[in-house]
């Protein structure tokens, strides 16, 4: 294209019609524009052939992708690729089975008593004052390429002493010249654990894990009053940092018992433990990435582990442009671990299995742009430029089977494309939240107040109809919640008359039913709201919901439907609408009254939903993430007692009473369990939604000549419209030359003597 508008610049430089020829030029170079511009698709030539996965994410990039603090599931499709923790769940199993990732193999502890003598794995729980968990990691396991392991010829760091001025306006750590890796070890597990203890950033399951983790608590307060040496002078608004470094301080319950071994005590029996240890709280994290962000000019040019992550997982973030882009690459030191060769009979006729023992990840890069609107992507989708909708949003697959139920032309367009879409119930809940911090909606400052707060919580439970919102926003769909637990975990009555909540349904002819909305009328007025009106002031009830998401055109109507739920009892509802980053820092400082939120299970027991309410992880007051920071010192006794039972009759009968308080309390509207449901071109082979299992990117497979063949036939050019284009365009061109001839030709007539002198006069 250059050469050839060249080469008619030259043609059309000279000559005594020089303003028609530029015109003239304009004209051909808009139209070769045009005409080049025809191919639609938004990625570079060629890209369709390549081993690159594209995929998007909506509003804003993942705020913590350090994984001390990430907790988010807009987090997960980096940090789980990025990252390897001791444990993993089996890719293709179900019931989830967690197996070993960095680990050598998935181990029991062994109890010891007070005395710290050995007890039988069979031990009371009363009796167990340790479990003791040893871990043998696997040999050879090396970190990503990163400077912060660079090294000179005399093995000194080569970018642990930087000023200002030596970072200068580097903003990502590609742009320095070396970099280097070594072996993953037990220390860095260590220091992992340990850094939960930081200041320095969010810390949201510290709370939990000094509960257990030996010695963790009254660490915290160590690290609080080093960290505070270290700051001392500086100002709170600072961003450089002098170095907190955790290797100084030895923690009991976690220690590097040599190279490979990694020793972690736990306080009393916690059979749950095992879980954590999936999850990327117990990635490792190299003490080298900590000190090389903590220098001077790094925070003020975005580089620390939020954003440039350190693992040794099968990826890592090669590009971090944000709110618009980002790009993992295969991490070339990572060694293949094999796909499984195990799974489910379906898993086996839908040919999951056909990759049985190759090494892993498949794909070379992984590309995630952001995508404000729903239709645009929508559009992207289904023309084959994404191969996967989104990467963290299980949501997909049920949206368009309900499409396709509804519409032949789109069961038609998805059949012919082969489209894969695939839909369970998971482990995960939505609900909407009262604080239990606000005097009108929360527990209350009197005996008399806190019984009128849990009838206006009761009657708002009832007309909020989640029955409704499933049939109205089917994309967000799944089944009714009656409590807190989901099916499939052990405890949970959900799905049976027993698992009925008396205070918004009721069973009539061997069926749910939602109670209705007279019985929430009758409560409000309870309440003290009679027609929704303060009864002794008469002013309208108004309450606040806090909507973790901007309110664009797309969640108006959800917000619309909210509304009227509300308008049901005579409440007026005010959506203060925030995005999700402002929404967090919002409920972490509990200023928020109503609101939704969502949870998918970190692991599959019931202690990991009954915790969301568990009074000492209050968000607002201990940063655990107990939302609505709920209390209840009965509800909180019967969980300290079910953290350590093992599954059985006892466990059962401690997680009814405790579901039965909860529902009686309502301090959650308690929505629904949304369906896990994938949507996948069928060039990506091994997709399989799931909740738990978030490290799916390495079992992925491109066809990439499927899909470039793909591409070819579903988006071929539609020249009508350009054409139309083209003969505007020439028109124009045409009247433009014609205008400027006119022009010329009008100023090379010879002036009038004559009336040029009468004008002189």
């Amino acid at each position: 294209m250059h050469i050839l508008l060249t080469s008619l610049a030259q043609r059309f430089h000279a000559g005594p019609n020089r303003g028609v020829h530029v015109m003239r030029l304009w004209l051909v170079g808009l139209l070769l524009s045009v005409l080049a511009g025809c191919d639609n698709s938004p990625h570079p030539d060629g890209a369709a052939a390549q081993n690159t996965l594209y995929t998007a994410f909506n509003e804003r990039s993942p705020r913590y992708l350090d994984p001390t603090s990430s907790y988010s599931s807009n987090e997960t499709p980096y940090t789980y690729q990025i990252y390897e923790p001791l444990y993993a769940y089996h890719y293709l199993k179900r019931p989830y089975t967690l197996i070993p990732r960095a680990a050598q193999a998935v181990v029991a502890p062994h109890y010891v008593d007070k005395q710290g003598r050995a007890l039988p794995d069979d031990a009371p729980a009363d009796q167990i004052a340790e479990s003791i968990y040893e871990i043998s990691l696997k040999h050879g396991i090396l970190f990503a390429p990163h400077p912060a392991f660079a090294k000179d010829a005399q093995g000194q760091y080569l970018y642990h002493h930087l000023s200002k001025a030596d970072v200068g306006e580097k903003r990502s750590p590609w742009q320095f010249d070396k970099q280097g890796t070594r072996e993953l070890v037990a220390d860095d597990y260590v220091y992992a654990i340990k850094r939960h203890a930081t200041t320095r950033t969010a810390a949201p399951v510290f709370g939990t894990f000094s509960e257990y983790v030996v010695g963790l608590a009254d660490y915290g307060k160590l690290i609080q009053a080093e960290d505070k040496k270290l700051r001392a002078g500086l100002a709170p608004s600072v961003r450089d940092k002098p170095f907190l470094d955790f290797r100084q301080w030895p923690l009991a319950g976690a220690q590097a018992v040599d190279k490979y071994t990694l020793r972690i005590r736990i306080m009393g029996k916690y059979p749950q433990w095992k879980y954590w240890m999936a999850m990327t709280f117990l990635a490792p994290i190299p003490w080298e990435a900590d000190a090389f962000y903590s220098q001077p000019g790094m925070a003020d040019h975005g580089l620390s582990l939020n954003t440039w992550p350190v693992g040794t997982g099968p990826y890592m973030m090669t590009e971090y442009v944000q709110d618009r882009r980002h790009v993992l690459k295969r991490n070339p030191n990572y060694r293949g671990e094999p796909y499984p060769c195990e799974g489910t009979p379906q898993d086996k006729a839908e040919g999951r299995l056909a990759d049985c023992g190759k090494p892993t990840p498949f794909i070379d890069t992984i590309v995630f742009n952001i995508e404000k609107e729903s239709v645009p992507q929508d559009t992207k989708f289904r023309q084959g430029y994404l191969d996967i909708p989104e990467f963290d949003q299980m949501s997909y697959g049920n949206a368009y089977k309900i499409q396709m139920e509804d519409s032949p032309s789109f069961d038609k367009e998805f059949r012919d494309k082969g489209i894969v879409l695939s839909r369970n119930v998971d482990l995960s809940s939505k609900y909407m939240g009262f604080n239990w911090l606000d005097p009108v909606v929360g527990q209350g400052d009197t005996p008399e107040q806190k019984v009128k707060n849990r009838k206006l919580r009761q009657a708002l439970s009832i007309a909020i109809d989640w029955d409704e919102y499933n049939r109205i926003f089917p994309k967000a769909a799944g089944e009714v919640a009656q409590g807190p637990l989901p099916g499939g975990v052990f405890g949970s009555r959900h799905g049976t008359l027993q698992g009925v909540n008396p205070v918004t349904h009721k069973v009539v002819n061997g069926l749910i039913v939602r109670r209705p909305i007279e019985d929430a009328k009758k409560l409000l007025a309870e309440a003290g709201y009679p027609d929704g009106r303060d009864e002794k002031t008469g002013k309208p009830l108004v309450l606040n919901y806090d909507y973790g998401a901007p309110a664009t055109p797309e969640a108006k109507a959800t917000l619309d439907w909210t509304t009227k739920q509300f308008a049901k009892l005579g409440i007026q509802l005010e959506i203060r609408a925030t995005d999700y980053n402002q929404f967090q820092d919002k409920v972490r400082r509990g200023k928020h009254q109503i609101f939704s939120w969502g949870w998918l299970a970190d692991y599959p027991d019931a202690e990991n939903f009954l915790f969301l309410l568990y009074g000492p992880g209050a968000k607002s007051v201990h940063d655990g993430e107990n939302a609505a920071n709920y209390q209840s010192p009965e509800y909180d006794k019967l969980y300290a007692r079910l953290r350590f039972m093992d599954d059985g009759p006892a466990k059962q009968a401690v997680i009814d009473q405790m579901v039965h308080i909860l529902q009686e309390d309502s301090p959650w509207s308690w929505g629904y369990f949304p369906y896990a449901s994938g949507a996948y071109h069928r060039w990506v082979h091994n997709g399989k939604p799931s909740i738990m299992v978030r490290d799916q990117a390495q079992y992925y497979r491109l066809d990439t000549a499927d899909r470039a063949r793909s591409l070819r036939e579903w988006n071929k050019p539609f020249y009508l419209p350009l054409v139309m284009l083209i003969l505007m365009l020439a028109g124009m061109g045409w009247w433009a030359a014609r205008m400027i001839r006119a022009r010329q030709m009008q100023t090379a007539l010879p002036a009038d003597p004559s009336t040029s002198l009468s004008k002189g006069r």
